[in-house]
């Protein structure tokens, strides 16, 4: 679930509050009880970026694939409809 950003218009507390997607928006201040609560707009807590999270994460250094040469780089995979891959899903086949 995600964690939402909050603060109220009348005493400025701010607070994080866990909901669901589908849960109202909180209205009611904790600290000074009036209905003056709104949803603040904040970065995320984490960036997906480059080859992805194993790529990032969980590879040892040597084995790295990413952009900025942390590694050994690996050849792209061929582009569907060129026929690279051998099957017949895009309507071409590698002869």
């Amino acid at each position: 679930m995600p964690i939402y950003e909050y603060e109220c218009a009348a005493c400025g507390h701010r607070l994080e509050a866990i909901q669901k997607f589908s849960d109202e928006p909180l209205r009611d201040c904790p600290e000074c009880g009036k209905p003056e609560l709104s949803k603040l707009i904040s970065a995320a807590g984490f960036r997906l970026g480059g080859g992805g999270w194993y790529e990032t994460d969980f590879k040892s250094k040597n084995q790295r694939n990413l952009k900025d040469g942390g590694g050994e780089s690996k050849a792209s995979a061929p582009a569907c409809g060129s026929g690279g891959c051998g099957t017949t899903a895009c309507g071409t086949t590698s002869s």
